[in-house]
């Protein structure tokens, strides 16, 4: 079994990997990943104890070390490494339901995380997936990783990209209802999710990114019949993303933009409101899609997938997802 990098061979600081709700399948995930065999150094930002039993749930021979912070990770093959940065998770916690210790615990390690990003002290950030209910049990009020990223870190300009081998989808507005979507898609807005959206393709090696725009309305509103955003806010934000020498082009139908994306006519999608962007790409398997947090002053990765509580600490749990967020983290350091 190979599992971790002995540090003496790199001197670069590990990557960090927050283990997410503890009641969810992050853990097992974390497990699968390290018994594969990681490409690089890398730390668990998450409960030691907890970990112990997904091992031995999976039945891999590691030995789990409890860290006070990466500083002090030698990531030597057989160990996984765990900082200590949250209270003890009761061993009895139950699998695959709500809970608020899983929930704070779960904030804790980002947090800790994104503190120890924004020092240097680790590469880049690969989170698996929260529980939004259990944190809120916890009284932490926050919608999910990537806004809990963005003020942690005091990122004003960010954004949600969704990317997998035969898509990427950056979004303009992310959380909100369907309702306040309209509101929000201003020039200002869409000019920042262009310039991010480039900024993203040349991070991951894309060095003159062709910029597709999605329109907000039925066929980018059909010269003003279906609602005048199209015509009035996100065209002129993509004249002056090309005035700025971005190669944008829109705002393009919907219904078409990411079929012509993944012949290979576009290197990444804008796309206006979140079930428009994610759900193409969702639709070609969660198991080979990363989200990325653009924008930060750190590279953050996560899965495409949630904590899947109806299958979680029964051994059945598919770690590809959190094989490629890690793969594209290290692409992009």
């Amino acid at each position: 079994m190979k599992v971790g990098t002995d540090m003496t061979a790199q001197s670069a600081s590990p990557l960090g990997i927050t283990m997410g709700d503890a009641a969810g399948i992050g853990p097992e995930i974390i497990v699968r990943c390290f018994a594969q065999g990681l490409p690089a150094p890398a730390v668990v930002y998450g409960d030691a104890g907890t970990m112990r039993r997904a091992a031995g749930l999976l039945g891999q021979d590691v030995e789990i070390i409890e860290i006070a912070g990466p500083l002090q990770a030698r990531c030597a093959p057989g160990t996984i490494e765990v900082v200590a940065c949250s209270l003890a998770l009761p061993a009895a916690l139950a699998p695959g339901k709500v809970n608020a210790d899983a929930g704070r615990g779960a904030y804790d390690y980002l947090c800790a995380a994104i503190d120890d990003a924004m020092a240097g002290r680790i590469r880049a950030i690969v989170t698996a997936p929260l529980n939004k209910h259990s944190m809120h049990l916890a009284d932490i009020d926050q919608p999910g990783h990537t806004e809990i990223l963005a003020e942690r870190s005091g990122t004003a300009d960010y954004a949600m990209m969704l990317a997998n081998d035969e898509l990427r989808v950056l979004l303009v507005t992310i959380h909100v209802a369907l309702s306040q979507v309209p509101p929000l898609i201003t020039p200002e807005a869409e000019l920042r999710a262009i310039r991010l959206a480039d900024r993203a393709c040349r991070q991951m090696g894309v060095k003159r990114p062709r910029i597709a725009v999605a329109g907000l309305n039925p066929h980018a509103g059909e010269d003003g019949k279906f609602g005048r955003e199209d015509i009035d806010v996100i065209a002129p934000a993509i004249a002056q993303a090309k005035a700025e020498g971005l190669e944008a082009s829109g705002p393009w139908p919907g219904d078409t933009i990411f079929m012509r994306a993944r012949r290979g006519e576009f290197d990444i999608v804008v796309a206006q409101y979140h079930d428009q962007g994610l759900i193409p790409v969702k639709y070609l398997g969660v198991d080979h899609g990363v989200n990325v947090t653009v924008g930060l002053p750190f590279i953050r990765t996560s899965v495409d997938h949630g904590t899947a509580f109806d299958i979680a600490w029964q051994g059945k749990a598919d770690h590809e997802s959190l094989m490629h967020a890690f793969n594209l983290a290290l692409r992009m350091v």
